[in-house]
């Protein structure tokens, strides 16, 4: 395996080469590529399988990575997951550019909905408490405010 990329980005080529030569030197011919970071894994089958038939020897990790790519290659794909009709409503409105509120804000919004209802139905059946029955209670709460007095100073007017 030949390491490419750059300083802490490795990628890695999967070739051929003489048991003499360095590591990152001159190499016979390539067979695939691999990133460790994305997992992203090629390997020309045929020619690994000719190689080896002719006596090449792989090391550890390019051994590991042929048989992963080999069995990759040979297992049946899992069929994605059918999609629920809110799912598909999300995309179609994506297409078409409108932008739906995610699900969470959804639920929020429905219950902020529901919420005004729901209070007016409480305060219809129950009497207001903290109302002035007469013209001079309501005259004396009127009274305990603050009133502003000019030159803005916020003074209390008695």
């Amino acid at each position: 395996m030949k390491r490419m990329g750059m300083r802490h980005r490795p990628t890695y080529r999967i070739v051929v080469t003489d048991a003499r030569r360095s590591r990152d030197g001159e190499y016979i011919e390539s067979l695939g590529h691999y990133d460790p970071r994305t997992k992203l894994l090629e390997v020309d089958l045929e020619r690994a399988k000719h190689w080896l038939s002719h006596g090449a020897q792989p090391t550890d990790t390019a051994g590991k990575l042929i048989r992963r790519y080999e069995r990759q290659q040979t297992e049946p794909r899992k069929p994605e997951p059918e999609k629920s009709p809110t799912e598909i409503a999300a995309e179609a409105a994506a297409e078409a550019g409108i932008m739906p509120a995610p699900p969470d804000q959804a639920a929020e919004q429905a219950d902020e909905a529901e919420a005004p209802a729901e209070m007016a139905a409480a305060n219809a059946s129950e009497p207001d408490e903290k109302l002035p029955s007469t013209e001079t209670e309501a005259e004396e709460a009127n009274t305990e405010t603050e009133t502003p007095v000019e030159g803005g100073q916020g003074e209390r007017a008695d």
